[in-house]
């Protein structure tokens, strides 16, 4: 039996001209240093060099060096675009190079009043240069963030910067599932987390390449920065009737 379509609630196809900022009806940006909780190297800005549409339907995002350090990108869709249940999916080119370490996840629209973990956290990819084969998906929640949040990973066999990849997460009341090109490779429901389970709320989506920190690591001399973290779309689609 074929799977009935899916029907696409919102989108960001990032179809706009060379050196134009993300579209302020869905991103905005967070933007300062100091580590970000995990020693990160970076500061996140709100510049044209570090966020920008790249003519040939990209969203880059770049990670760049100068004397005062690394700089690069943190977009948000908070009070912009949010969802509860369905399926995430964006179409990314990751970079290459140890300690690059780009992510696309969901944080709960709560964050305000329930500060985090409480909110939630959806991690929807996760990668660090220094496993260039390694792609993996995680939850932050109750008793269960930080160093100890709860993931699971796909090794592929090949290096995942070679090519373009879909990352995705299905997301219901009872299970949230991760797949990378079509793949499922992790899965978790309300009854592995019991009282942790936090994700039945709306979440808003964050997309960032971090530098460095605890699970980026080290920059190597090899390591080419400018980097890139290229995103050809991301979709918002409903949950199955």
């Amino acid at each position: 039996m074929t799977q009935p379509e899916m029907r696409l609630l919102w989108s960001d196809e990032f179809d706009q001209p060379s050196g134009t900022p993300p579209d302020p009806r869905w991103w905005s940006y967070e933007v300062g240093g100091g580590g970000w909780g995990n020693g990160e190297l970076q500061v996140y800005s709100d510049a044209i060099a570090n966020a920008c549409h790249d003519g040939q339907g990209n969203l880059v995002i770049r990670a760049l060096a100068g004397d005062a350090g690394y700089s690069s990108a943190r977009l948000i869709t908070k009070g912009l675009v949010a969802f509860q249940y369905g399926r995430l999916e964006a179409r990314i080119l990751l970079p290459r190079g140890a300690g690059l370490w780009p992510a696309l996840w969901l944080l709960g629209s709560t964050i305000d009043t329930q500060p985090w973990p409480a909110c939630g956290e959806i991690d929807v990819m996760e990668y660090v240069g220094s496993e260039p084969r390694r792609v993996f998906g995680t939850v932050h929640c109750p008793q269960h963030s930080g160093r100890d949040g709860i993931s699971g990973a796909l090794v592929a066999t090949e290096d995942l910067a070679d090519r373009y990849h879909v990352f995705a997460v299905d997301w219901s009341a009872r299970r949230i599932t991760w797949s990378m090109d079509g793949v499922d490779y992790f899965s978790l429901s309300p009854d592995e987390l019991g009282k942790s389970w936090v994700f039945d709320h709306p979440f808003y989506i964050l997309l960032n390449l971090a530098v460095g920190g605890w699970l980026g690591g080290e920059v190597p001399a090899a390591t080419h920065v400018p980097a890139e973290l290229k995103v050809d779309y991301v979709r918002i689609f409903a949950p199955p009737a």
